[in-house]
């Protein structure tokens, strides 16, 4: 696999490259040059969100390079509180006017629910939220539509209601939280998963302290984030890491030159289920943002 020239073909044809680069980290909001050095690594396709506050800064980041905007592929979210009908259409405009542009290359719900209530309510609100962003595809205003932290039963509920068929999900995914079921649903329904966190953002040291990717970093000649991303590849999950040094930014690209046998698969894959954030869909809702007004 190359990262240039390989890529995730989609259920609408059009096509994704192998690593995609994440904005979600404080550093990017007022800090175009981690995201102009990416571009100049060879970054094409940007993951943000309005929850991010980082759509402003990466779409200066973008006019900054020169590029023409059909040469990027930006995927943005609305947020918990941006769901239903009139919310998702303010949502979408906010988001086009912080990237400055008049289009964005794939629109996602961000979560699936608002609370983490026992009741079917939510399924309402998903569809409601979808009409419209289904509406924005037809206006030209959006061209693909996406998910992001829909486990099976969410995202089915889109598939047996939608009229455009959600081309990605993104999930938590890395050694210790693969999600196999999640991972497995999306790909037997042509939603591409994406993962969300790839090198690992749970409790740091059950990663970079495992003894398990230790040994494989040591006998690849690679470090362990470099394991994580390329079993990510090879799972056929398409990995969106964020860095912000020249150095972590082309190291992530680095990943093409060896490959993990399939017991090492089975073994990350059967890892203590230790490294989970800790936010859950059905269970655990992230807190609303401060200032949804302010960004």
């Amino acid at each position: 696999m190359d990262f240039v020239k390989d890529v995730y073909t989609l259920n609408d044809g059009s096509t994704l490259p192998m690593i995609g680069y994440g904005t979600y980290n404080e550093e990017f909001a007022d800090n175009v040059k981690p995201i102009r050095e990416a571009i100049d690594a060879g970054y094409r396709f940007f993951d943000t969100a309005s929850l991010y506050e980082t759509e402003r800064c990466l779409g200066q980041a973008i006019r900054e390079s020169g590029l023409p905007r059909e040469d990027f592929i930006i995927e943005t979210k609305l947020w918990i509180d941006e769901m239903g009908a009139e919310g998702a259409k303010k949502a979408l405009e906010k988001s086009l006017k912080r990237l400055g542009t008049d289009y964005v290359d794939i629109y996602m719900m961000h979560w699936p629910r608002e609370t983490g209530e026992l009741d079917e309510a939510w399924k309402e609100k998903d569809l409601e939220t979808w009409r419209v962003m289904e509406e924005a595809v037809r206006e030209g205003k959006v061209k693909r539509l996406g998910l992001s932290n829909f486990l099976p039963h969410h995202l089915n509920n889109i598939l047996e209601n939608c009229e455009i068929k959600p081309v990605v999900d993104q999930l938590e995914f890395h050694p210790g939280y693969s999600q196999e079921a999640a991972v497995r649903f999306c790909q037997d329904n042509g939603v591409q998963p994406i993962a969300w966190s790839p090198l690992g953002r749970g409790r740091e040291n059950a990663i970079i302290g495992n003894a398990i990717l230790g040994k494989l970093a040591e006998k690849y000649g690679k470090s362990i984030q470099q394991v994580n991303l390329r079993f990510a590849l090879q799972k056929g999950v398409l990995p969106i890491p964020k860095a912000t040094s020249r150095e972590h930014i082309l190291a992530n690209l680095d990943v093409f030159d060896f490959e993990l046998m399939q017991d090492e698969l089975w073994t990350l894959s059967c890892m203590p289920q230790n490294t989970w954030l800790g936010e859950h869909p059905d269970f655990k809702i992230p807190t609303k943002r401060s200032n949804p007004e302010n960004i």
